[in-house]
């Protein structure tokens, strides 16, 4: 029989442990934690609209991993620097930031490229709006719980 529960659950975490190889890999080139990535890829989607209030919530991070990045991004000359302490202004990257940002959003693209060898553009777009739908309904379920039967 077709464990959904198993299958959905080993597939989630190898995607993940891959993933996070993958980044750690590539932002070793950069001397930066794999984590910071994903940082670098919604930051620039978004460069100079977003804060790092906004990045924790686009991200799904706690808010000392994210003060933590950011700073580390500043001290390191990527990201513009403001006053410490204030959570709210925009994130902008410098020169050299934009420059790691657009190497590490074409890496992320052929590394998502690879791994969705052999899907469909329709597969494709199937399998985005079931993760979505699965993460809003997984979120709901870990703030209110699982009904009891």
């Amino acid at each position: 029989m077709h464990d959904r529960f198993e299958t959905f659950t080993i597939s989630i975490f190898k995607i993940m442990h891959y993933w996070n190889r993958i980044a750690a890999d590539e932002m070793k080139k950069h001397g930066l934690k794999g984590g910071y990535a994903l940082y670098f890829v919604v930051i620039s989607n978004h460069d100079g609209e977003l804060s790092a209030a906004d990045l924790v919530k686009l991200c799904g991070r706690d808010k000392a991993d994210v003060s933590r990045a950011v700073s580390t991004l500043q001290e390191k000359g990527l990201l513009e620097q403001f006053e410490k302490g204030t959570y709210r202004a925009h994130l902008t990257f410098t020169p050299e930031g934009r420059k790691i940002a657009d190497n590490i959003k074409s890496r992320a693209s052929i590394a998502i490229d690879l791994a969705g060898k052999g899907l469909s553009d329709e597969m494709r777009d199937n399998m985005y709006q079931s993760l979505a739908v699965i993460g809003e309904n997984m979120k709901m379920i870990s703030e209110d719980g699982l009904p009891e039967d």
